[in-house]
C-alpha cells in the first residue's frame, strides 16, 4: 500500500452536517472514520439554510426519522460538548383566509399516529396568542416542541466532536473518483492521495450525484439556491418559527428571531446555484419580495433594515424526497444526499441511522422510501461485491 494512502472501515465524503453527524455516531459504534470535505465542514446547504428545526410541514414518511432527530437536538449539549444554539421555541405554519385549514386539519390528525401533536388556531383564538400576525393570516398548525439552531455551528460541532473520538477529518480534501477495489472501496483525492476502507457513505449533497454515477447510480439531481437575509437587531420577542403555507412559491416565507435580536428570514422563489462553481446567488427581486411578504405576516417588522442577504447551494431531486440507504448495486455502498431543502433538522438522525445501518446492517427507523433503487434503471439492479 502507498505510504500516502490512509485506512479505516468506513470513508464518508461530504463533510456537512449529515457527513459529521455520521462520522460521530460510527465513532461511538466502535468504527474507525475517515471523514473527506473538500472545503470546510458545513460550508455548503449545512451552513447556508436557515436553521429550521421543524417537523411539521414533511411528508409523513419522514416523520419517524424527524422524531429520532429531534431527539438527539434535545441532548446536543450534553452529547457533542458544544452548544449549537438549539432553542425548542415552537414553530408555526400559518395560512392566509381559510382555505387551507381543512388541510391542517387532516395532517394534524394523520401526524398523530407519528408522535407529532400540533395545536391549530383560527379566529379569535388566534388573535389572542400571536397577536403579532397580521390581518389577513387565518389559520395556523403550531408544533410546540420543534424550534432553530444555528446552522454554521452544527455541522463543524459534529465534526470536531467526531474528531475528539478518533474520526481522521480531512478538509480541503476535494474527491475526484471513488471505486471498488478488490474488498475496499477506494477514494482519490485530487492532490494524490488515497483513503481506503470496506465501507463507502456518500453524503456530498449537490456534488453526490457525480459519485453514484461512478456506481452506476445516476439521479435526476438539481441544484437551486435558497435565498436568505437578516435584519438589525431589535428587541427579543417573536420566540416562534413562523412558516407560510401558501398555493405559490411567492408566498411562501419563513422568519425566526434569535435571542441577539436579529430577524432571520427565507423562502420564495429560489434563486440559481452552479455546485461546479461552488457559487450560489440572491436575485434582488427575491428578497424584495420577500420584505413585502414579511410586512404582510407581521406588519411591526415593515421598518426594519436588512443588514446581509446570502445563499447557498442545496440538492434537489424530482420526487421531493432524499436519497437514503444502502446502493441498489454495490455492496458496503451507501448514500444519504438529496433533501430538498430541508435537511437541516434532519441532519443528526440521519447520521445516527446511517451509522447503525453502516454498522449493523439494518435500522430501527424506516427508511426503505428513500432508496436510490427507486431511480435505478431495473436492469442495473443486481447488487454488485
Amino acid at each position: 500500500m502507498s505510504a500516502r494512502a490512509f485506512q479505516a472501515d468506513v470513508i464518508i465524503v461530504g463533510g456537512g452536517i449529515m457527513g459529521s453527524a455520521a462520522a460521530f455516531f460510527l465513532r461511538r459504534r466502535g468504527r474507525s472514520v475517515i471523514l473527506l470535505e473538500r472545503g470546510l465542514l458545513g460550508q455548503q446547504a449545512s451552513g447556508t439554510n436557515f436553521g429550521n428545526v421543524r417537523r411539521q410541514g414533511r411528508a409523513l414518511l419522514q416523520l419517524p426519522l424527524a422524531n429520532r432527530s429531534l431527539a438527539i437536538w434535545r441532548n446536543l449539549p450534553e452529547l457533542i460538548g458544544e452548544d449549537v444554539e438549539f432553542l425548542p421555541s415552537g414553530h408555526m405554519r400559518i395560512c392566509y383566509g381559510t382555505e387551507r385549514l381543512a388541510m391542517f386539519e387532516d395532517y394534524a390528525r394523520k401526524a398523530r399516529d407519528y408522535d407529532l401533536e400540533l395545536e391549530l388556531f383560527s379566529g379569535a383564538r388566534l388573535r389572542e396568542r400571536f397577536p403579532f400576525l397580521g390581518p389577513e393570516v387565518g389559520g395556523a398548525s403550531y408544533s410546540a416542541l420543534d424550534g432553530h439552531a444555528n446552522p454554521r455551528l452544527a455541522a463543524p460541532a459534529f465534526g470536531r466532536a467526531a474528531a475528539r473520538a478518533g474520526a481522521q477529518v480531512f478538509e480541503h480534501t476535494e474527491v475526484s473518483t471513488v471505486e471498488k477495489d478488490g474488498v475496499d472501496f477506494l477514494a482519490t483525492a485530487t492532490d494524490g492521495r488515497m483513503f481506503r476502507a470496506p465501507a463507502l457513505l456518500i453524503t456530498a449533497g449537490a456534488w453526490a450525484n457525480k459519485l453514484s454515477t461512478q456506481f452506476g447510480e445516476a439521479v435526476d439531481l438539481v441544484a437551486h439556491g435558497p435565498q436568505m437575509g437578516v435584519t438589525e437587531p431589535v428587541p427579543y420577542g417573536l420566540k416562534t418559527v413562523v412558516g407560510v403555507s401558501a398555493p405559490t412559491d411567492l408566498e411562501t416565507l419563513y422568519f425566526r428571531q434569535i435571542p441577539r435580536g436579529n430577524i432571520i428570514f427565507g423562502g420564495g422563489q429560489r434563486g440559481p446555484a452552479y455546485p461546479d462553481l461552488q457559487r450560489a446567488y440572491v436575485r434582488p427581486e427575491n428578497t424584495l419580495n420577500q420584505l413585502r411578504q414579511l410586512q404582510r405576516i407581521a406588519p411591526a417588522l415593515r421598518r426594519l433594515n436588512v443588514i446581509r442577504v446570502w445563499s447557498g447551494i442545496e440538492s434537489y431531486l424530482p420526487d421531493d424526497l432524499p436519497i437514503m440507504g444502502a446502493s441498489a448495486r454495490v455492496a458496503g455502498l451507501h448514500y444519504a444526499f438529496g433533501f430538498c431543502g430541508a435537511g437541516f433538522q434532519l441532519g443528526p438522525g440521519v447520521g445516527d441511522v446511517m451509522a447503525e445501518l453502516i454498522a449493523t446492517g439494518s435500522t430501527s427507523t424506516p427508511i426503505a422510501p428513500f432508496s436510490i433503487g427507486r431511480f435505478v434503471q431495473p436492469e442495473a439492479l443486481a447488487v454488485t461485491v
